[in-house]
């Protein structure tokens, strides 16, 4: 993908170095010598005036609970990361551009969200953020997540390298993205705890790959040769079934939550062919004929 001297996106916060610490509040440290001090007695006493005050609004839960505090320290990056921060900076901005313009086209304004890279941990919207979780849309806060060392995981471990592979993952984010903004993620949440709600998160999720291949379809000048490769081996690596295979060595259908991988290249595939968002509607297919 030719990135070399384009600009990149100014909606991007680097949280590299920061350091997130959870503590325990004044409350709950006074709650910790009551109970040396006084036993059990003592302690349920103070639990129970504890609940008062906040129910009165005098104080609030962080008095107990302290929260998480995140401590920042200088942060240098080696170059190769350096880079890789500098990549996705334009990838997002891409992403901006074309869904600001099919935004436009529906008659509606596109609100752009905002990509955080992180170290290991930090705090979202939506709880704890963590590396280990691999790259994530929070509709909470409106923002993607992103530790960089992913890349370095999606290469050896899931076998999918190249840049415009990485270039997908943070399409296919800005695509749940999207999804909220449209309404549909509301719309899937409202199933949760439904017997079927996995079948959900799967439509949901080959939408978000068909998004990712719309993006692509109308970023075409700046593709290069095998870069739609790359994209389309990360998708075969990354289907549920290739991991299920990978981890516990057989294949669970019923665990699905993110779609195959025969149908995450061919959603992917479908949104490159269209570059319309309306052809990518995974709601209103048959589920075994996804």
């Amino acid at each position: 993908m030719k990135t070399e001297g384009r600009k990149g996106s100014s909606n991007v916060e680097d949280a590299r170095g920061k350091e997130v610490v959870a503590g325990l509040g004044i409350g709950a440290l006074l709650m910790r010598i009551v109970g040396r001090r006084w036993g059990m007695k003592g302690l349920v006493i103070a639990m129970i005036l504890g609940f008062v005050v906040v129910q009165t609004g005098l104080l609030d839960m962080t008095f107990f609970t302290g929260g998480t505090q995140v401590t920042e320290t200088e942060y240098q990056p080696s170059p190769d990361e350096q880079a890789q921060f500098d990549f996705v900076t334009v990838v997002l901005a891409d992403t901006e551009r074309v869904w600001n313009e099919q935004f436009s086209r529906m008659g509606r304004a596109y609100r752009e969200p905002q990509l955080v890279v992180y170290n290991q941990q930090h705090p979202t919207a939506c709880g704890m953020g963590d590396a280990r979780m691999g790259p994530f849309y929070c509709p909470a806060d409106q923002k993607i997540y992103i530790d960089l060392t992913f890349y370095d995981q999606l290469e050896s471990e899931f076998r999918a390298p190249g840049d415009f592979a990485q270039a997908y993952v943070i399409a296919h984010e800005v695509g749940h993205h999207v999804q909220n903004l449209l309404g549909i993620s509301d719309q899937v949440n409202r199933m949760r705890g439904r017997p079927n709600y996995n079948e959900y998160s799967v439509r949901l999720e080959l939408q978000a790959d068909f998004l990712a291949g719309v993006w692509a379809n109308h970023n075409s000048q700046y593709l290069e040769q095998g870069d739609i490769g790359e994209a389309m081996r990360a998708a075969n690596q990354i289907g549920d079934d290739a991991i299920q295979k990978r981890t516990q060595g057989r294949v669970v259908p019923h665990a699905f939550t993110h779609g195959t991988s025969e149908q995450r290249m061919r959603w992917f595939n479908q949104g490159l062919s269209s570059g319309q968002i309306e052809d990518g509607d995974t709601f209103d297919v048959p589920y075994n004929r996804l």
